[in-house]
């Protein structure tokens, strides 16, 4: 028996046109009205996905958990209750910021509540266009005014993939104390050392008494790969890259736009019915 299912959201859980399927929205209500909790689990901020969470009937509800900044914080959901938070270093994301100016990359630096973007390009301006949350535009890498705000994790994002993975080597004196992920093909992700999704579900299974083994987790992308090695049942979308299909315990016949929360809970919350 499953009592929970954490979910990636972009290219999971949500479709091509960022929002939550009908045939997802449906079956994620029959497993919460069977007692089966619900917990997205994202690198965004929660203060980034409100209208995805009104969606799913689980904005500002008791009892109802959210993971975020790829395991940095954990939060309730009813009055955006802070649970757990394991944030990175001013100064090593300061670090970080500083050398993106000698990179083709726009950055992206997430707060508790709002997220600075720098050198932005047209095809992430889309992108964000589509999502909520309060986006501060920088003109300069001079993060200093932040010295004393804490920092959730900050990511570069470039659509050449290669490109990013090249920069990783040339950053070793950056990230020794910096866990380095990759996500929707596009972004290299920067967290505090030890900070990942997986830790955070073991994290929140705990608090809830529910045993690992009862939890279903499902995922695309390698800042998903943590999560999805603890789980009790792993699931990888039909569109998720091919390293995370080939550890997972099974693979969707569904993609993000045909409904791979659907196919999940109706396979195996309801199978025995």
């Amino acid at each position: 028996m499953y009592r929970m299912i954490v979910s990636d959201l972009d290219e999971t859980l949500l479709n091509s046109q960022h929002k939550v399927g009908s045939e997802n929205l449906k079956w994620i209500k029959k497993a919460r009205e069977k007692g089966v909790y619900f917990v997205p689990a994202t690198g965004r901020i929660y203060a980034m996905i409100s209208d995805i969470l009104q969606d799913l009937a689980l904005y500002n509800v008791e009892k109802e958990y959210v993971i975020s900044g790829n395991g940095a914080m954990i939060t309730e959901n009813y009055q955006n209750k802070m649970l757990h938070f394991d944030g990175m270093p001013f100064e090593d994301m300061e670090g970080i910021m500083q050398f993106a100016t000698t990179c083709d990359v726009c950055v992206e630096l997430f707060t508790e509540d709002a997220v600075y973007v720098y050198n932005v390009n047209d095809y992430e301006q889309n992108i964000l266009n589509h999502i909520t949350g309060k986006f501060v535009y920088l003109d300069s890498a001079d993060v200093s005014f932040l010295k004393d705000t804490p920092i959730v994790k900050i990511l570069y994002m470039n659509r050449d993939t290669e490109y990013l993975k090249s920069l990783e080597p040339k950053m070793k004196h950056l990230t020794k104390d910096i866990e380095v992920s990759y996500s929707s093909n596009r972004y290299m992700e920067f967290n505090r050392k030890g900070v990942d999704k997986g830790k955070a579900v073991i994290w929140l299974a705990n608090m809830l008494n529910i045993p690992i083994e009862e939890v279903i987790v499902c995922g695309d992308n390698y800042n998903d790969v943590a999560m999805l090695k603890v789980a009790g049942l792993s699931v990888a979308a039909q569109n998720a890259v091919s390293d995370v299909k080939n550890m997972c315990d099974v693979v969707t016949n569904a993609d993000c736009n045909e409904g791979v929360l659907a196919e999940v809970i109706q396979k195996y919350i309801f199978s025995e019915e």
